[in-house]
């Protein structure tokens, strides 16, 4: 347990450091940020501030990943590894989809279908390795079972379809997070809470694991207590994040930081075995996502008209005039509920379970 304090506390200390000089080096060089043109008005005033921050969460991530290990003298995990592969290779192809918005000065970065490609082959490199390395009573970091608060016996679907669902899964939050990730301290403290509920999930699973208590309603989750370590880490590197991207942000995250968070809660999901519980934890980022579907779907089908103002949802709130802090405390408020409502079910099933 010691191990999911040390990474907390180093991932928090490194990124809380790191972020001014990223601030610093990103201002000499003039990476900033280009503003949609469409989006509110109130954001042009924000044109300029630095960007790509996220490469401190994904470095403080795997830092305090790595010095935790290094410490507590304990060998990193294949399901520990593979969720930090998922989550770096995810942020590279932010980072390349930030370089160009910064170096053409335009809102938008790599093309959509290079963009696609990228988050693909990360994907499927992903899902098929996460089917091998098994350990010694042959469990392997995921299964080909649809899952909620564990597997789904019944919902097998077998490997090339579970690439398939893992691909929907991947892109889903990566891009939920990054639609999120429109207002200062918006999508960091959201992830914050979200990946709190994966150390919690995490834990729980490790001291009811069918190999420790093979009782009733135990978890058959390969290597869930370093999961925990992950999301610690994570959690960690957000919190220190947080303090400099809160409003007035000092520095924005980038794509870089939203796909790696959202390819990383989507690898912790497939990991613990917690698929379809994560549509409640990550109720915020999925109410985002739904609602650019929305809008987007509704101004093909009905010939231009439009659900919302302005999608995703949280601008058009700023499109009422609602000051962009009190959105994003009420929406930090809803994604807390909504990690609430998920560690209460998985909870209740436990319980239920026995």
């Amino acid at each position: 347990m010691r191990a999911i304090l040390y990474a907390t506390l180093i991932a928090l200390v490194c990124s809380l450091v790191g972020t001014p000089v990223m601030v610093r080096f990103f201002t000499r060089r003039g990476y900033g940020q280009p503003i949609r043109e469409d989006g509110p008005k109130s954001h042009l005033v924000k044109q300029g501030t630095p960007t790509m921050g996220g490469m401190v969460i994904v470095l403080s991530t795997l830092i305090a990943y790595f010095v935790t290990k290094a410490v507590t003298v304990k060998a990193p995990t294949s399901s520990a590894l593979l969720v930090l592969m998922l989550m770096t290779g995810m942020g590279m192809v932010g980072f390349l989809d930030d370089y160009i918005k910064i170096t053409k000065q335009r809102s938008l970065g790599l093309r959509a279908k290079a963009k696609l490609v990228g988050q693909s082959i990360v994907t499927v490199v992903f899902a098929v390795l996460v089917l091998h390395f098994p350990n010694s009573v042959g469990l392997t970091p995921a299964s080909e079972h649809i899952s909620f608060l564990q597997d789904i016996s019944w919902l097998s679907i077998g490997p090339v379809l579970f690439v398939l669902w893992s691909g929907l899964m991947i892109a889903g939050w990566s891009n939920a997070v990054n639609f999120t990730d429109g207002q200062d301290g918006l999508a960091t403290g959201a992830s914050v809470m979200a990946f709190a509920a994966y150390v919690v999930i995490g834990v729980w699973q490790y001291g009811q694991s069918c190999g420790a208590s093979p009782a009733k309603g135990c978890y058959e989750v390969r290597d869930p207590l370093d999961l925990a370590v992950v999301a610690a880490a994570l959690m960690g590197s957000c919190f220190g994040f947080l303090w400099w991207n809160a409003a007035p942000a000092k520095i924005m995250m980038g794509d870089v930081g939203s796909l790696a968070l959202g390819g990383a809660f989507a690898g912790l999901a497939i990991c613990t075995r917690t698929e379809l519980l994560a549509l409640i934890i990550g109720g915020l980022f999925l109410g985002e996502l739904l609602s650019v579907v929305i809008q987007i779907s509704s101004f093909k089908l009905r010939h231009g008209k439009r659900v919302f103002k302005i999608a995703p949802i949280h601008h058009t709130f700023e499109m009422m005039e609602w000051p962009e802090v009190n959105i994003t405390i009420r929406f930090w408020i809803v994604a807390g509920l909504c990690v609430a409502l998920g560690l209460g079910v998985f909870y209740g099933g436990f319980e239920a379970a026995k």
